[in-house]
């Protein structure tokens, strides 16, 4: 396991890796979203209270979902950076921070948009909504931090510290519900609260968004690295054979 690990730790090893998965995951993330959306749309029936507004939820659950889970990856990657000084975790940060900035983005405009039938309102500082855009702003302060230096590593180590900092937003965004009275719906139990016919699309967009973000966060990856590797002999290998192909 560790062996497999260090491998990846190689940039040559890790672009070439990247670059098996980006289509196989790319083709199944377009495959799961269009099961869940299609399924989600157009079959899946009105719901008794809120009609057919509620279908935004195939679009907002899943990019609230994932708007978290990234971060939480960016931590690990943060950490794994910090304590063991690996430079791809460090471009996995960056490569990540973009596609976590979208989604939460995707997050607060679909719950305002279905905040608006059923609360009367776009906007309200809600506890939920407040720490999700304390979330984006977190995003975007590592895409800028990271960005900042001409130093890579120097750039990597400030970004992954104010990941760090930055993870206790997470609870609170997932426990504000509980820990205050919003307005915000309070978390669901998708086993015993969704009925099937609504359930099953849902999960099928929640794992296409997943391997969409993988699938994008590789192939920026792969960018990367390039970039940083540029001066290296394999790049220009590879440079060259692309020219010669």
């Amino acid at each position: 396991m560790w062996k497999w690990l260090h491998q990846l730790a190689r940039p040559e090893r890790l672009y070439h890796v990247c670059g098996r998965f980006i289509p196989w995951l790319g083709i199944l993330g377009l495959a799961c979203l269009l099961i869940g959306w299609v399924w989600g749309f157009g079959y899946a029936p009105p719901d008794y209270q809120q009609g057919n507004s509620y279908r935004i939820m195939y679009i907002h659950v899943p990019a609230a979902i994932w708007s978290m889970g990234i971060y939480s990856g960016m931590a690990i990657a943060a950490f794994i950076g910090l304590v063991w000084q690996m430079k791809m975790s460090d471009l996995a940060v960056a490569a990540m921070a973009p596609v976590g900035a979208v989604f939460t983005f995707i997050a607060l405009v679909t719950g305002s948009a279905w905040g608006k039938p059923m609360w009367g309102t776009w906007w309200v500082w809600d506890a939920r909504l407040t720490s999700e855009l304390v979330l984006l702003f977190l995003y975007l302060g590592v895409i800028a931090l990271y960005n900042a230096f001409d130093d890579r590593r120097l750039a990597g180590r400030a970004a992954g510290i104010l990941v760090l900092v930055g993870v206790v937003n997470i609870p609170i965004i997932h426990y504000s519900v509980q820990w205050w009275n919003t307005l915000h719906q309070g978390s669901t139990n998708m086993q015993q609260t969704i009925d099937p016919s609504m359930r099953y699309p849902l999960r099928w967009a929640i794992f296409g968004y997943l391997f969409f973000f993988i699938t994008l966060t590789l192939m920026r990856l792969r960018n990367l690295i390039l970039v940083q590797e540029r001066l290296r002999p394999w790049v220009a290998g590879l440079v060259n054979k692309e020219r010669r192909g």
